[in-house]
């Protein structure tokens, strides 16, 4: 099961995943509506806040 990072919403469909870009350890999923909103996203790793 995928949690957005930003709303912590369960997402099946229709998100983005990548690794932080700072540190690449940890996974970022953001749905699209956080995604095209351009809400922020943080990594639970190395504190990178993201847009």
């Amino acid at each position: 099961m995928r949690k957005c990072t930003s709303c912590n919403k369960v997402v099946s469909t229709n998100y983005t995943e990548f690794k932080c870009p700072k540190c690449g350890k940890t996974t970022i999923v953001r749905c699209d509506t956080c995604k095209n909103a351009s809400r922020e996203y943080k990594c639970a790793e190395c504190g990178f806040v993201g847009p």
